[in-house]
C-alpha cells in the first residue's frame, strides 16, 4: 500500500510543525481573551445593578413610577400632619376603636391619632349645666388670619360659672380659624379676634347647656335632643358653643377614638360656617371625609370625621341637605 502524504502543518514524523503550533496557540489566546471580555462585561453589569438598587431601594417602586402618586401629606386632620392630641385619653378603652376611616389611633386634625399616642377623647368630671348668664370676653386684638378679602372681626366670650378660662378658649378658637384649611382657605376672607368694646361682626360664645338653649332659642334654633340641650348653634351675630360638647364631645366620636381636639376644631368651623352663610350638607359617600357643614355632632353616616372646609387647598363640600 502506498503511504499518503502527511496533512498540512504536520511533519513526516506525525507531529505538528512549529508553524502549526504557533497558529494553534494564537487561536487559544484569542478564545481566552474573548471569554475574559465577556466575563468582565457581566461583572460590570452586576455592579451597575447593585449601585442602582442601593440608590433607589431594591424591589420598592418609587413614587411617580407605574402610576403611583408622589407621597404628599394628606389634608391636616385626615392622614397627614398636624395638630397634636391634648394630654392623654381619659377613656383609653375607647381609643383606637370604631370607624377606621375616622382614624383609630392618633390625632391629626381629622381623627387620625399619631403612632403611639393615646388621644384625649373627652374630659372627666361633671360639666356645669347652668352658669350666671353673663360672660367674660377675651383680650385682643389678635393677628389677622388670611391673606386677602373682606375682614370679619369676632369676639370670644366664656360664660361665668362655666369653669373654663377665656384665654384658653380664645386660643382654641383662634387655632381653628387661623388654619389654612379653615374658612380663610378661600383666599377671599380674613378673620381677626378683637376685644370687647371694639367693632365686630360676630361673637363666639362658650355657654353652659341651659344658657346655650336660651340663646339659641332666641335665634330661632332648638338645640334639644331627647329633651335636653345637646347641640351648639348659630344665631344672628352669635356662634354659641355648648359647654357639654366642648368638654365631652359626642358618643360616636368617642367610640371611634376620634380626639376631642378634632371635635372642637369641627364645631368651631361648623358654626362659624353658618355665620358665614353656609348651610348643612350631607355625606358624599361612605369612607369619604365628612363635609364640615355636615351635622357631625349627630351622625357621620359612613363618612370620616373632618373638621376642615378646605382639603388640599380646595373647598370640600357635600350634597345640600
Amino acid at each position: 500500500m502506498q503511504n499518503s502524504p502527511p496533512p498540512p502543518g504536520v511533519d513526516p514524523a506525525g507531529t505538528p510543525s512549529v508553524r502549526e503550533r504557533r497558529r494553534r496557540a494564537r487561536r487559544r489566546r484569542s478564545r481566552w481573551s474573548a471569554a475574559l471580555a465577556v466575563s468582565l462585561l457581566g461583572l460590570a453589569g452586576a455592579v451597575a445593578v447593585v449601585q442602582i438598587a442601593t440608590r433607589t431601594g431594591a424591589g420598592a417602586p418609587r413614587a411617580g413610577v407605574l402610576g403611583l402618586a408622589s407621597g404628599s401629606p394628606g389634608p391636616p386632620g385626615l392622614a397627614g400632619g398636624a395638630e397634636p392630641a391634648i394630654g392623654r385619653a381619659e377613656h383609653p378603652a375607647a381609643a383606637g376603636t370604631g370607624d377606621p376611616a375616622a382614624g383609630g389611633a392618633t390625632p391629626a386634625p381629622g381623627g387620625v391619632p399619631a403612632p403611639g399616642a393615646t388621644p384625649l377623647l373627652r374630659l372627666p368630671g361633671p360639666v356645669p349645666q347652668r352658669g350666671a348668664g353673663s360672660f367674660r370676653y377675651g383680650d385682643g386684638p389678635g393677628e389677622v388670619f388670611g391673606r386677602a378679602g373682606a375682614l370679619r372681626r369676632y369676639r370670644v366670650a366664656v360664660e361665668n360659672g362655666a369653669t373654663e378660662e377665656v384665654g384658653v378658649f380664645a386660643g382654641a378658637v383662634d387655632r381653628a380659624l387661623s388654619h389654612p384649611a379653615s374658612w380663610i382657605g378661600s383666599g377671599r376672607l380674613r378673620l381677626q379676634r378683637v376685644p370687647a368694646g371694639a367693632p365686630y361682626e360676630f361673637t363666639v360664645y362658650l355657654a353652659t347647656a341651659q344658657t346655650a338653649r336660651v340663646m339659641c332659642a332666641a335665634g330661632g334654633v332648638d338645640i334639644r335632643v331627647g329633651g335636653r340641650p345637646y347641640t351648639s348653634c348659630r344665631a344672628p351675630g352669635k356662634v354659641i358653643i355648648n359647654l357639654d360638647r366642648w368638654r365631652a364631645s359626642v358618643d360616636h366620636f368617642v367610640a371611634a377614638g376620634i380626639p376631642l381636639d378634632t371635635y372642637r376644631l369641627y364645631v368651631v368651623n361648623h358654626e362659624v360656617g353658618h355665620e358665614l352663610g353656609h348651610r348643612h350638607e350631607r355625606c358624599p359617600g361612605r369612607g369619604r371625609p365628612a363635609p364640615v357643614m355636615m351635622q357631625q355632632t349627630l351622625f357621620l353616616k359612613g363618612c370620616a370625621a373632618n373638621p376642615w372646609p378646605y382639603l388640599d387647598g380646595a373647598r370640600y363640600a357635600g350634597p345640600p341637605l
